[in-house]
């Protein structure tokens, strides 16, 4: 979700009235996704780097994710959605906190689209953070591939299939490092405050058409390749 501070500025407006304008993209996507039946959506909000803007701008943030929370709680649990932080929220308001706990809670038993916010999250602290609770749990034994996945943050979100990023950077600025291995990415230039559903779909078409071979040989029956298309339209979807 990036370009907020950058589509603010273009029109002569504080950085955080972008902040402002792209909480309301999220909604909108959050319930597209939802339409879909993407498996899941994992929304970059805040990542651990973003501690050191201006505390102003910092305290705004904060006060979406409590706005988006309380008005979109009801639609989330009336939705089956499973909702879910990924990241280091102690620094947050007690409020907030609170909130997240509670609708943590009332959701764990969901089984729809799985709705994850990467807040004060980075990649690599993730990383490091699995690699010393599988250690902790298991002193001397060598770690495997499986047993890293098994000690994420969040271990049921699995491999991401397709990444978006907004804003124009062609970069992964940290993000699910281990699970994008294999990842498909699309860069718009597009800032987040003008994403649109039209895009989104869009971008979901587009990528479904690419051929995914995983390291192995291209498939060579035309009807291998639809199958691919059609199952990879409904997976998961990282923006």
């Amino acid at each position: 979700m990036d370009g907020n501070g950058r589509w603010a500025k273009q029109r002569s407006h504080p950085r955080v009235w972008g902040h402002v304008r792209g909480s309301a993209v999220v909604s909108t996507i959050v319930e597209e996704a939802d339409n879909l039946g993407i498996e899941a959506l994992t929304m970059y909000a805040f990542s651990s780097e973003n501690w050191s803007r201006p505390q102003t701008e910092v305290r705004v943030l904060f006060n979406l994710l409590f706005k988006f929370l309380k008005k979109e709680r009801e639609r989330i649990l009336k939705n089956n959605i499973r909702f879910r932080i990924m990241g280091d929220v102690s620094n947050l308001p007690e409020q907030t906190k609170k909130l997240i706990a509670q609708l943590e809670g009332e959701t764990a038993h969901h089984t729809g689209l799985k709705l994850t916010f990467a807040f004060g999250y980075g990649a690599r602290s993730e990383i490091a953070y699995a690699v010393n609770r599988f250690m902790k749990a298991n002193p001397g034994k060598e770690m495997s591939e499986d047993d890293l996945n098994e000690f994420l943050m969040i271990p049921d979100l699995g491999d991401v299939d397709l990444l978006i990023r907004t804003g124009g950077d062609h970069r992964v600025s940290n993000f699910m490092l281990w699970q994008i291995a294999y990842a498909e990415m699309f860069f718009t230039e597009t800032k987040w405050p003008d994403f649109t559903v039209t895009e989104f779909r869009f971008i979901i078409e587009q990528v479904a058409k690419r051929e995914r071979r995983f390291g192995a040989i291209a498939p060579t029956a035309n009807l291998e390749t639809n199958v691919i298309v059609a199952r990879e339209n409904q997976r998961l979807i990282r923006g």
